[in-house]
């Protein structure tokens, strides 16, 4: 069946976990850039089982903004879930995702959104980050290791600003770790995808869910997963079928 996604040409996502003090900063961005968006866009918060006030702020959100869409998970389980959850429910043409901590910027997405007819995929690359030094380091580390695995060519797949068309996000495998894959998942399906610079802001409120595991340890061994993955991806396309016909 049809959902609300469908009205729309771009669906931005919004995985949530406990985000309480950043809901009405994330609702003055986006909408503020909705008018502007080079595409019909709406919201859609993934609201991945947050135990504040997370889900009743979003609520009231989407009852006074039409263009705001939202889903609960019944229980968290990671940024990779929350955003398959999202993909799998969206019915636009295209759908892209940002984080709710408001290091980047809604207005940046018209810049992935100029490329996106050309490409699979167009992501951000975080120009002058703000992040600590030890963070910026682990984030060299694991990147590089993971384009030495993967040889996707991906500068910075931690960036959380990314523009996908649908039918090909549908496709992608998912698995835990999988949103730092998504340029070599994309490549898998003889996909293409380009990068383009995006501004990156420190984070005013809220507090980051990320730590050593999950930002180094983790990715290193997501990356064994993917290649064994990879050797096993089936991909096929259809050049004929009757299923349309009478």
């Amino acid at each position: 069946m049809k959902n609300r996604t469908a009205m729309y040409d771009f669906t931005i996502i919004v995985p949530v976990y406990n985000e309480e003090d950043n809901i009405q900063a994330i609702e003055q961005q986006l909408a503020g850039y909705l008018p502007h968006a080079l595409r019909p866009a709406c919201v859609l918060f993934v609201n991945d089982g947050s135990t504040d006030k997370s889900l009743s702020l979003i609520e009231e959100v989407c009852r006074r903004r039409p263009d705001f869409l939202y889903i609960t998970l019944a229980r968290n389980g990671g940024l990779s879930a929350a955003i398959k959850a999202g993909i799998d429910v969206t019915q636009s043409p295209l759908v892209g995702y940002m984080d709710a901590d408001l290091q980047t910027t809604a207005e940046d997405f018209n810049l992935l959104l100029r490329d996106i007819d050309d490409h699979s995929l167009v992501t951000g690359i975080r120009a002058n980050r703000k992040d600590t030094g030890f963070k910026r380091l682990q984030s060299k580390i694991a990147n590089g290791f993971r384009r030495m695995m993967t040889h996707d060519g991906a500068e910075d797949t931690g960036c959380p600003l990314k523009v996908l068309h649908t039918s090909y996000a549908k496709r992608m495998p998912f698995f835990t770790g999988m949103h730092r894959f998504l340029p070599a998942l994309i490549l898998l399906q003889n996909g293409t995808f380009r990068q383009v610079p995006v501004r990156h802001f420190p984070r005013t409120a809220g507090v980051s869910k990320y730590h050593l595991w999950n930002r180094l340890v983790s990715p290193f061994i997501d990356c064994f997963a993917y290649r064994w993955m990879k050797k096993r991806y089936i991909n096929y396309s259809i050049a004929g079928s009757n299923l349309n016909e009478r």
